[in-house]
C-alpha cells in the first residue's frame, strides 16, 4: 500500500508544478493546448492497454470490462454535469469565462465546486495506479506517466483562471497539495480495498477507471486542446500516443 501511495504522490505532484509554472511563468495558449494533446494522448494508450487490456486479461472476457467502461463513463457524465451546475464548469479554463466574455471582466466561480470536479477528474486515474500494482505486479510506468503529463495542463489551466478570479497564491498551492494527497490516498485505496478482490471485480474497476477517463477526455481534455493548440494536436496527440506505448513496451 505504501508503494502505491508514493506512486500516487508522484503522479500528483505535477498539480502542485503546474501552479507553481502558471504563478511564477505566463504560458500561452497555444503551449498549453499542444501539452494538453500530448497528455491526452498518452492518456488514451494507457486506457487501452493499462486498463482495457488489462482488465481482460484479468476476467477473461470482455463482458465485465464494458460494463465497468459504460458504468463509469455514465457517473463521471452525472457527477460532471452536477459540479456544473454547482459553478464550477469552467474549472479547467485559463480564459475568462464565456459568460464573462466580451464584458471585460472575470466571473467568479465556486471554490467548492472546483475543488469536487479536480477531485472528479483525477481519482478515477489515481485508483488505476494502484489497481495495475494489483493487476500486474508491478506499477504501470505508462499510467503514472499519464497521469503525471495530463495533470500539468489542468493545473496550469485552472491557476491562471483561478488567479485571474481572485485567489490567492497560498489558496491556490494549498488547493493542489491538498488534491495531490487526495490523489495519493486514492491511489492507496486501489491497492488496499481492491487487492484481495476477485478478478471480475478488479477488471470491472479498471473498465470503470477507463469510461470515466475516456468521458473526460472527450468532454474537457480534447475540446480544449483543440481550441487552444490548433490543427497541430492530432500529430502531437498521436505522438503522445506512441511515446506511451514505448514506455509501457519497456516497463
Amino acid at each position: 500500500m505504501r508503494e502505491a501511495f508514493l506512486w500516487g504522490l508522484l503522479a500528483a505532484c505535477s498539480l502542485v508544478i503546474g501552479g507553481l509554472v502558471a504563478l511564477w511563468f505566463r504560458v500561452g495558449s497555444r503551449t498549453l493546448g499542444l501539452v494538453m494533446a500530448f497528455g491526452a494522448g498518452v492518456l488514451i494508450s494507457a486506457v487501452a492497454f493499462e486498463l482495457v487490456e488489462e482488465g481482460i486479461n484479468t476476467a477473461g472476457g470482455i463482458r465485465t470490462v464494458a460494463l465497468g467502461l459504460f458504468a463509469g463513463s455514465l457517473v463521471f457524465f452525472l457527477g460532471d454535469w452536477i459540479i456544473d451546475r454547482m459553478g464550477g464548469a469552467e474549472r479547467k479554463f485559463s480564459r475568462p469565462t464565456r459568460a464573462a466574455a466580451g464584458t471585460g471582466t472575470v466571473a467568479r466561480v465556486s471554490g467548492l465546486a472546483i475543488v469536487l470536479g479536480i477531485v472528479l477528474d483525477g481519482i478515477p486515474e489515481s485508483i488505476v495506479i494502484g489497481l495495475t500494482l494489483v493487476a500486474g505486479g508491478k506499477v504501470g510506468a505508462a499510467m503514472v506517466v499519464a497521469v503525471f503529463l495530463s495533470n500539468l495542463p489542468e493545473a496550469i489551466a485552472a491557476t491562471t483562471g483561478l488567479a485571474g478570479s481572485g485567489w490567492s497564491r497560498p489558496r491556490i498551492l494549498t488547493l493542489w497539495a491538498l488534491v495531490a494527497a487526495v490523489s495519493a490516498l486514492a491511489s492507496a485505496a486501489g491497492y488496499g480495498f481492491l487487492g484481495d478482490a476477485a478478478p471480475g471485480t478488479v477488471a470491472f474497476v479498471l473498465g470503470f477507471a477507463g469510461g470515466a477517463i475516456l468521458t473526460m477526455l472527450a468532454d474537457t481534455m480534447m475540446p480544449e486542446a483543440f481550441e487552444y493548440g490548433g490543427r497541430l494536436v492530432g500529430v502531437i496527440t498521436t505522438f503522445g500516443f506512441a511515446t506511451a506505448v514505448f514506455v509501457d513496451s519497456i516497463s
